[in-house]
């Protein structure tokens, strides 16, 4: 399944089979403090490097697929985490993370958990260890679980041997909402929808995204990205492919108080700072995506 990123950098994809995870139940929405989302930096940059352990569960043991799909995560409301795709193993197990307090977290059959690591005061490679310990107790050989990957992240400090820092608990339960919120939304859009893709978090750019297949050629990428270097704050976006020209995306109006970024790539965007109290803002993000999906749907018909 392909995942398109706002920055336009994309790859044709193969629709990948959901029947080794488990369908998670639905939450509520969470209303998210739009002033808070620009001091969520460092906790997203921890968490981010964070998640690559559960992206390694994927690199290390499953058959690689050419749109990365066997290293993307699944949000499990259940378990307010993030997590890999199943392991095959004498017990199949997933590794994931859950943010609200930096752990670590490895489940067997249901996602019952087996063990769990908090990542405050420690370091990478402590963690490693701790990962391969348990993963060995369950089947897997330890030795091949690995965090080299083909791809760069943002650099932060953990990455060179300082601890992780998980004492801002506010802003990590702040975060943990926001992919929460994220993984929700999209869920309710994609399961009507019968060209609709799986709700995935892709560890490259961390976003929680889906994909719309338009027509045979055009797909449509609708997202929330927890912060980059273009918006440093969490923020929906929706993108398509091939991308239309600025002057075109800003022909289409936009609902929710969204935009069209157009500065490297195109593409709609709401950010967080730009919602509206907390009763509205569910409503307001829905209107946003409908109004930019549907400016895309005719952005593709234009162009074609």
């Amino acid at each position: 399944m392909l995942i398109i990123h706002p920055t336009g950098r994309s790859v044709e994809l193969q629709r990948q089979k959901t029947h080794d995870v488990r369908s998670s139940p639905a939450k509520v929405w969470q209303p998210v403090r739009p002033e808070v989302g620009a001091k969520l930096s460092d906790v997203r940059q921890q968490l981010h490097h964070a998640v690559q352990f559960a992206a390694a569960a994927g690199i290390s043991y499953l058959e690689p697929q050419p749109d990365d799909a066997h290293i993307s995560l699944e949000w499990v409301p259940s378990l307010a985490g993030l997590f890999s795709r199943v392991v095959p193993a004498r017990t199949m197990f997933r590794v994931g993370v859950r943010p609200a307090d930096l752990s670590l977290v490895v489940v067997t059959e249901n996602d019952r958990p087996f063990a769990q690591y908090r990542l405050h005061g420690r370091t990478i490679t402590e963690a490693l260890e701790w990962i391969r310990f348990h993963i060995a107790v369950l089947g897997a050989d330890p030795m091949r679980y690995t965090l080299k990957r083909h791809y760069e992240i943002p650099r932060h400090d953990v990455a060179i041997g300082d601890a992780f820092d998980a004492s801002d608990t506010s802003h990590l339960a702040e975060l943990e909402k926001w992919l929460a919120n994220g993984a929700l939304m999209l869920n309710s859009i994609a399961r009507p929808l019968p060209h609709a893709g799986e709700v995935r978090c892709w560890p490259h750019h961390f976003d929680i995204a889906m994909r719309i297949q338009a027509t045979r050629e055009r797909t449509i990428g609708v997202g929330l990205e927890p912060g980059d270097d273009y918006y440093d704050e969490p923020y929906f976006y929706v993108s398509m492919t091939p991308q239309p020209t600025a002057t075109q995306a800003r022909s289409r109006p936009l609902w929710g108080r969204g935009t069209w970024h157009t500065h490297e790539w195109v593409g709609a965007v709401l950010p967080g700072s730009r919602l509206d109290g907390a009763s509205m803002q569910e409503r307001q993000i829905r209107e946003f995506i409908d109004s930019a999906v549907s400016a895309s749907r005719g952005l593709g018909a234009v162009q074609d």
